[in-house]
């Protein structure tokens, strides 16, 4: 944890981040549902203000680089669906587990370096209880032609 601040808002309003509004689905699902002490997200794009931030595979037309922004942005609304569910980002217990697409191209194989955006934010966010388990798979493509997609599972 950084600072000493107290909730994960605060401590993400010192990395210069903030939950966004909750992202609209691009389909028929909802963006997140709680069931008993577990909260699961669905599939997120890294759209910020109604825009996806990038387009494209990853090693192609999207750099590692600007793939790890698009899955902090997913982490981002994720936590946005997350927070809608339970009020608050500090009703968080743990971040059971993390699983981050990446549309890459066949050659591309740093998978789990996208993933480590999103890994490392929740690190900072959450500290501790912020470790999770974790799967990062290269795939074809993604909804909207996104590069990457993030979903959470959370126990609060």
């Amino acid at each position: 944890m950084t600072g000493g601040a107290a909730t994960p808002e605060e401590r993400l309003a010192e990395l210069g981040l903030a939950v966004p509004p909750v992202a609209a689905p691009v389909a028929a699902y909802v963006p997140a549902v709680r069931s008993g002490s577990h909260v699961h997200t669905s599939g997120q794009l890294p759209m910020r203000e109604g825009e996806l931030l990038r387009t494209g595979k990853v090693g192609g037309e999207v750099s590692l680089e600007e793939a790890v922004e698009c899955a902090r942005q997913c982490a981002l609304n994720a936590l946005a669906a997350v927070r809608a569910e339970v009020g608050e980002l500090s009703a968080v217990r743990r971040v059971v587990k993390v699983v981050v697409f990446v549309a890459s191209t066949p050659d591309f194989t740093a998978q789990p370096k996208v993933a480590n955006g999103v890994s490392e934010l929740l690190g900072e966010v959450f500290g501790e209880q912020g470790r999770h388990a974790r799967s990062a798979v290269g795939v074809s493509v993604l909804p909207l032609d996104a590069p990457v997609e993030v979903e959470l599972l959370v126990e609060v």
